[in-house]
Protein backbone atom coordinates (compact mmCIF):
# COMPACT_ATOMS: atom_id res chain seq x y z
CA UNK A 1 0.00 0.00 0.00
CA UNK A 2 1.51 3.30 -1.11
CA UNK A 3 1.05 6.87 0.00
CA UNK A 4 -0.23 7.75 -3.47
CA UNK A 5 -3.15 5.35 -2.99
CA UNK A 6 -4.15 7.00 0.30
CA UNK A 7 -3.84 10.49 -1.22
CA UNK A 8 -5.90 9.41 -4.21
CA UNK A 9 -8.63 8.05 -1.94
CA UNK A 10 -8.59 11.27 0.10
CA UNK A 11 -9.00 13.25 -3.13
CA UNK A 12 -11.98 11.13 -4.14
CA UNK A 13 -13.45 11.69 -0.69
CA UNK A 14 -13.13 15.49 -0.98
CA UNK A 15 -14.83 15.48 -4.38
CA UNK A 16 -17.60 13.30 -2.96
CA UNK A 17 -18.05 15.70 -0.03
CA UNK A 18 -18.44 18.61 -2.45
CA UNK A 19 -21.13 16.68 -4.33
CA UNK A 20 -22.87 15.88 -1.04
CA UNK A 21 -22.84 19.56 0.00
CA UNK A 22 -24.41 20.61 -3.31
CA UNK A 23 -27.01 17.82 -3.28
CA UNK A 24 -28.01 18.45 0.34
CA UNK A 25 -28.35 22.17 -0.28
CA UNK A 26 -30.52 21.75 -3.36
CA UNK A 27 -32.79 19.08 -1.86
CA UNK A 28 -33.41 21.08 1.31
CA UNK A 29 -34.04 24.28 -0.61
CA UNK A 30 -36.53 22.50 -2.89
CA UNK A 31 -38.51 21.22 0.09
CA UNK A 32 -41.80 23.05 0.68
CA UNK A 33 -42.03 25.64 3.42
CA UNK A 34 -40.51 29.01 4.24
CA UNK A 35 -37.97 29.18 7.10
CA UNK A 36 -38.73 32.89 7.50
CA UNK A 37 -42.28 31.97 8.51
CA UNK A 38 -40.92 29.48 11.05
CA UNK A 39 -38.55 32.09 12.49
CA UNK A 40 -41.35 34.64 12.61
CA UNK A 41 -43.59 32.05 14.25
CA UNK A 42 -41.08 31.67 17.08
CA UNK A 43 -41.36 35.44 17.54
CA UNK A 44 -45.12 35.20 17.84
CA UNK A 45 -45.97 36.09 14.26
CA UNK A 46 -44.88 38.87 11.90
CA UNK A 47 -46.02 41.14 9.10
CA UNK A 48 -44.94 40.74 5.49
CA UNK A 49 -42.40 43.52 5.98
CA UNK A 50 -40.83 41.65 8.89
CA UNK A 51 -40.73 38.44 6.84
CA UNK A 52 -38.88 40.31 4.09
CA UNK A 53 -36.47 41.65 6.69
CA UNK A 54 -35.83 38.13 8.03
CA UNK A 55 -35.22 36.79 4.52
CA UNK A 56 -32.75 39.62 3.85
CA UNK A 57 -30.94 39.09 7.15
CA UNK A 58 -30.41 35.38 6.53
CA UNK A 59 -29.76 35.74 2.79
CA UNK A 60 -32.95 33.91 1.84
CA UNK A 61 -33.94 36.64 -0.61
CA UNK A 62 -31.04 35.84 -2.96
CA UNK A 63 -31.30 33.39 -5.90
CA UNK A 64 -30.72 29.76 -4.99
CA UNK A 65 -27.54 29.55 -7.09
CA UNK A 66 -26.11 32.58 -5.28
CA UNK A 67 -27.04 31.09 -1.91
CA UNK A 68 -25.31 27.83 -2.93
CA UNK A 69 -22.12 29.62 -3.97
CA UNK A 70 -22.05 31.58 -0.70
CA UNK A 71 -22.67 28.42 1.31
CA UNK A 72 -19.87 26.46 -0.41
CA UNK A 73 -17.47 29.33 0.18
CA UNK A 74 -18.42 29.46 3.84
CA UNK A 75 -18.00 25.68 4.23
CA UNK A 76 -14.51 25.86 2.72
CA UNK A 77 -13.66 28.41 5.42
CA UNK A 78 -15.12 26.16 8.12
CA UNK A 79 -18.24 28.29 8.60
CA UNK A 80 -21.43 26.20 8.58
CA UNK A 81 -23.68 29.18 9.21
CA UNK A 82 -25.98 30.29 12.00
CA UNK A 83 -28.87 28.24 13.29
CA UNK A 84 -32.26 29.82 12.61
CA UNK A 85 -33.88 28.32 15.69
CA UNK A 86 -31.11 27.90 18.27
CA UNK A 87 -29.48 31.24 17.37
CA UNK A 88 -26.00 29.69 17.66
CA UNK A 89 -23.34 28.79 15.16
CA UNK A 90 -24.01 25.39 13.61
CA UNK A 91 -20.42 24.34 14.24
CA UNK A 92 -20.77 24.90 17.99
CA UNK A 93 -24.10 23.03 18.08
CA UNK A 94 -22.59 20.05 16.29
CA UNK A 95 -19.46 20.26 18.43
CA UNK A 96 -21.57 19.66 21.53
CA UNK A 97 -23.59 16.85 19.92
CA UNK A 98 -21.05 14.94 17.81
CA UNK A 99 -19.31 13.33 20.79
CA UNK A 100 -22.37 11.40 22.06
CA UNK A 101 -23.21 10.27 18.51
CA UNK A 102 -19.69 9.02 17.82
CA UNK A 103 -19.67 7.21 21.16
CA UNK A 104 -23.01 5.55 20.42
CA UNK A 105 -22.10 4.56 16.86
CA UNK A 106 -18.62 3.23 17.67
CA UNK A 107 -19.83 1.19 20.66
CA UNK A 108 -22.70 -0.23 18.58
CA UNK A 109 -20.31 -1.04 15.72
CA UNK A 110 -17.80 -2.79 17.98
CA UNK A 111 -20.56 -4.66 19.81
CA UNK A 112 -22.22 -5.84 16.61
CA UNK A 113 -18.95 -6.97 14.99
CA UNK A 114 -17.54 -8.80 18.02
CA UNK A 115 -20.75 -10.60 18.98
CA UNK A 116 -21.80 -11.20 15.37
CA UNK A 117 -18.46 -12.67 14.31
CA UNK A 118 -18.27 -14.80 17.45
CA UNK A 119 -21.74 -16.25 16.85
CA UNK A 120 -20.92 -16.85 13.19
CA UNK A 121 -17.63 -18.63 13.95
CA UNK A 122 -19.22 -20.82 16.61
CA UNK A 123 -22.13 -21.66 14.31
CA UNK A 124 -19.76 -22.56 11.46
CA UNK A 125 -18.13 -25.30 13.55
CA UNK A 126 -21.35 -27.36 13.32
CA UNK A 127 -23.33 -26.01 10.35
CA UNK A 128 -26.18 -28.47 10.91
CA UNK A 129 -26.32 -28.02 14.67
CA UNK A 130 -28.85 -26.28 16.88
CA UNK A 131 -26.66 -23.20 17.37
CA UNK A 132 -26.21 -22.76 13.63
CA UNK A 133 -29.97 -22.87 13.15
CA UNK A 134 -30.44 -20.37 15.99
CA UNK A 135 -27.97 -17.96 14.35
CA UNK A 136 -29.83 -18.19 11.04
CA UNK A 137 -33.20 -17.51 12.67
CA UNK A 138 -31.78 -14.74 14.84
CA UNK A 139 -30.18 -13.10 11.80
CA UNK A 140 -33.45 -13.13 9.87
CA UNK A 141 -35.51 -11.78 12.77
CA UNK A 142 -32.89 -9.25 13.84
CA UNK A 143 -32.63 -7.83 10.33
CA UNK A 144 -36.41 -7.66 9.86
CA UNK A 145 -37.34 -5.94 13.13
CA UNK A 146 -37.34 -2.08 12.92
CA UNK A 147 -34.76 -0.46 15.16
CA UNK A 148 -37.29 1.86 16.83
CA UNK A 149 -39.52 -1.12 17.71
CA UNK A 150 -36.56 -2.84 19.37
CA UNK A 151 -35.86 0.31 21.36
CA UNK A 152 -39.46 0.63 22.51
CA UNK A 153 -39.59 -3.04 23.55
CA UNK A 154 -36.37 -2.64 25.55
CA UNK A 155 -37.77 0.44 27.26
CA UNK A 156 -40.91 -1.48 28.24
CA UNK A 157 -38.84 -4.41 29.46
CA UNK A 158 -36.19 -2.47 31.40
CA UNK A 159 -38.39 0.41 32.60
CA UNK A 160 -41.63 -1.31 33.55
CA UNK A 161 -40.78 -4.95 34.15
CA UNK A 162 -37.08 -4.99 35.08
CA UNK A 163 -35.90 -1.47 35.96
CA UNK A 164 -32.19 -2.22 35.51
CA UNK A 165 -30.99 0.37 32.98
CA UNK A 166 -31.87 4.06 32.42
CA UNK A 167 -34.13 4.58 29.43
CA UNK A 168 -33.39 8.20 28.51
CA UNK A 169 -30.59 10.73 28.48
CA UNK A 170 -26.85 10.25 28.71
CA UNK A 171 -26.15 11.12 32.35
CA UNK A 172 -27.96 11.24 35.67
CA UNK A 173 -28.46 14.80 36.89
CA UNK A 174 -27.42 13.92 40.43
CA UNK A 175 -24.05 12.54 39.22
CA UNK A 176 -22.94 15.37 36.93
CA UNK A 177 -20.70 16.83 39.67
CA UNK A 178 -19.23 13.44 40.62
CA UNK A 179 -15.70 12.26 39.83
CA UNK A 180 -14.57 11.23 36.32
CA UNK A 181 -14.79 7.50 37.04
CA UNK A 182 -18.32 7.75 38.45
CA UNK A 183 -19.42 9.85 35.46
CA UNK A 184 -17.86 7.38 33.01
CA UNK A 185 -19.66 4.46 34.66
CA UNK A 186 -22.91 6.44 34.63
CA UNK A 187 -22.56 7.17 30.90
CA UNK A 188 -21.80 3.51 30.24
CA UNK A 189 -24.91 2.56 32.22
CA UNK A 190 -27.05 4.89 30.10
CA UNK A 191 -25.35 3.63 26.91
CA UNK A 192 -26.31 -0.03 27.27
CA UNK A 193 -29.84 0.09 25.86
CA UNK A 194 -29.24 2.60 22.99
CA UNK A 195 -26.06 0.79 21.88
CA UNK A 196 -27.68 -2.64 21.99
CA UNK A 197 -30.75 -1.34 20.15
CA UNK A 198 -28.60 0.10 17.38
CA UNK A 199 -26.27 -2.91 17.26
CA UNK A 200 -28.76 -5.76 17.17
CA UNK A 201 -29.81 -5.41 13.53
CA UNK A 202 -26.18 -5.28 12.35
CA UNK A 203 -25.12 -7.97 14.82
CA UNK A 204 -27.52 -10.29 13.05
CA UNK A 205 -26.02 -9.41 9.67
CA UNK A 206 -22.45 -9.98 10.81
CA UNK A 207 -23.40 -13.31 12.41
CA UNK A 208 -24.95 -14.58 9.19
CA UNK A 209 -22.17 -13.19 6.99
CA UNK A 210 -19.34 -14.55 9.15
CA UNK A 211 -21.05 -17.96 9.32
CA UNK A 212 -21.32 -18.17 5.53
CA UNK A 213 -17.78 -16.86 5.02
CA UNK A 214 -16.33 -19.28 7.60
CA UNK A 215 -18.12 -22.23 6.01
CA UNK A 216 -16.60 -21.34 2.66
CA UNK A 217 -13.09 -20.92 4.08
CA UNK A 218 -13.25 -24.07 6.25
CA UNK A 219 -13.72 -26.12 3.09
CA UNK A 220 -10.45 -24.86 1.59
CA UNK A 221 -7.39 -27.03 0.99
CA UNK A 222 -5.09 -25.09 3.30
CA UNK A 223 -7.52 -25.64 6.21
CA UNK A 224 -7.42 -29.39 5.60
CA UNK A 225 -3.63 -29.16 5.44
CA UNK A 226 -3.47 -27.30 8.75
CA UNK A 227 -5.64 -29.94 10.40
CA UNK A 228 -3.54 -32.73 8.88
CA UNK A 229 -0.43 -31.17 10.43
CA UNK A 230 -2.02 -31.44 13.86
CA UNK A 231 -3.10 -27.82 14.40
CA UNK A 232 -5.62 -27.37 17.18
CA UNK A 233 -9.22 -26.57 16.33
CA UNK A 234 -8.86 -23.17 18.01
CA UNK A 235 -5.82 -22.38 15.86
CA UNK A 236 -7.59 -23.53 12.70
CA UNK A 237 -10.67 -21.42 13.41
CA UNK A 238 -9.17 -18.18 14.67
CA UNK A 239 -5.65 -18.12 13.17
CA UNK A 240 -6.13 -19.64 9.72
CA UNK A 241 -9.82 -19.45 8.81
CA UNK A 242 -11.05 -16.27 10.47
CA UNK A 243 -8.28 -14.10 9.02
CA UNK A 244 -9.40 -14.87 5.46
CA UNK A 245 -13.09 -14.97 6.33
CA UNK A 246 -12.83 -11.48 7.86
CA UNK A 247 -12.23 -9.74 4.51
CA UNK A 248 -15.92 -9.53 3.45
CA UNK A 249 -16.82 -8.59 7.04
CA UNK A 250 -14.46 -5.59 6.85
CA UNK A 251 -16.08 -4.50 3.60
CA UNK A 252 -19.61 -4.75 4.99
CA UNK A 253 -18.56 -2.99 8.21
CA UNK A 254 -17.44 0.06 6.24
CA UNK A 255 -20.58 0.10 4.12
CA UNK A 256 -22.84 -0.31 7.15
CA UNK A 257 -21.30 2.64 8.98
CA UNK A 258 -23.58 5.03 7.09
CA UNK A 259 -26.59 2.94 8.07
CA UNK A 260 -25.47 3.07 11.69
CA UNK A 261 -25.45 6.86 11.58
CA UNK A 262 -28.91 6.99 10.01
CA UNK A 263 -30.15 4.44 12.54
CA UNK A 264 -28.73 6.61 15.32
CA UNK A 265 -31.34 9.25 14.40
CA UNK A 266 -34.16 6.93 15.47
CA UNK A 267 -32.32 5.50 18.47
CA UNK A 268 -31.42 8.94 19.81
CA UNK A 269 -35.02 10.04 19.41
CA UNK A 270 -36.39 6.98 21.22
CA UNK A 271 -33.91 7.21 24.10
CA UNK A 272 -33.58 11.02 24.12
CA UNK A 273 -29.84 10.61 23.55
CA UNK A 274 -28.24 14.07 23.15
CA UNK A 275 -26.47 13.45 19.84
CA UNK A 276 -26.58 14.70 16.26
CA UNK A 277 -29.56 12.50 15.46
CA UNK A 278 -31.67 14.26 18.04
CA UNK A 279 -30.38 17.62 16.81
CA UNK A 280 -31.32 16.71 13.23
CA UNK A 281 -34.80 15.62 14.32
CA UNK A 282 -35.44 18.90 16.15
CA UNK A 283 -34.02 20.92 13.23
CA UNK A 284 -36.19 19.15 10.66
CA UNK A 285 -39.33 19.93 12.67
CA UNK A 286 -38.36 23.62 12.75
CA UNK A 287 -37.02 23.84 9.18
CA UNK A 288 -33.66 25.00 10.49
CA UNK A 289 -31.85 24.72 7.14
CA UNK A 290 -28.27 25.56 8.27
CA UNK A 291 -28.38 23.07 11.13
CA UNK A 292 -29.84 20.31 8.95
CA UNK A 293 -27.16 20.83 6.30
CA UNK A 294 -24.44 20.96 8.96
CA UNK A 295 -25.57 17.66 10.46
CA UNK A 296 -25.75 16.05 7.02
CA UNK A 297 -22.29 17.40 6.21
CA UNK A 298 -20.72 15.91 9.32
CA UNK A 299 -22.59 12.62 8.92
CA UNK A 300 -21.37 12.37 5.31
CA UNK A 301 -17.81 13.18 6.40
CA UNK A 302 -17.96 10.39 8.99
CA UNK A 303 -19.10 7.92 6.32
CA UNK A 304 -16.36 8.99 3.90
CA UNK A 305 -13.69 8.63 6.60
CA UNK A 306 -15.09 5.23 7.60
CA UNK A 307 -14.94 4.02 3.99
CA UNK A 308 -11.36 5.26 3.66
CA UNK A 309 -10.34 3.41 6.82
CA UNK A 310 -12.13 0.31 5.51
CA UNK A 311 -10.14 0.42 2.26
CA UNK A 312 -6.89 0.79 4.18
CA UNK A 313 -7.82 -2.02 6.59
CA UNK A 314 -8.76 -4.26 3.67
CA UNK A 315 -5.36 -3.78 2.08
CA UNK A 316 -3.57 -4.38 5.36
CA UNK A 317 -5.54 -7.58 5.92
CA UNK A 318 -5.04 -8.90 2.36
CA UNK A 319 -1.35 -8.91 1.26
CA UNK A 320 -2.38 -9.42 -2.36
CA UNK A 321 -3.74 -5.85 -2.50
CA UNK A 322 -0.87 -3.98 -0.87
CA UNK A 323 1.12 -3.43 -4.04
CA UNK A 324 -1.80 -2.15 -6.10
Amino acid sequence: MTLSYVLRRVGYGLVLMLCVVILNFMLIRLAPGDPAVVIAGEMGGATEEMLDSIRQEYGLDKPVVTQLAIYIGNVLRGDLGQSFFFNQSVASLIGHRIGPTILLVIVAQILSILLGVFLGVVAARKPNGVLSGFVSVFATVGYAVPVFWTGIMLIILFASMLPIFPVEGMQSVRLRDAGPLVQALDIAHHLVLPAFTLAIIYLAQYARLSRASMLEVLGSDYIRTARAKGASEKSVLFKHALRNAALPILTVAGLQFGNLISGALLVETVFNWPGMGRLAFDSILRRDYPTIMGVLFFASAMVVVANLLTDVSYRLADPRLRGR
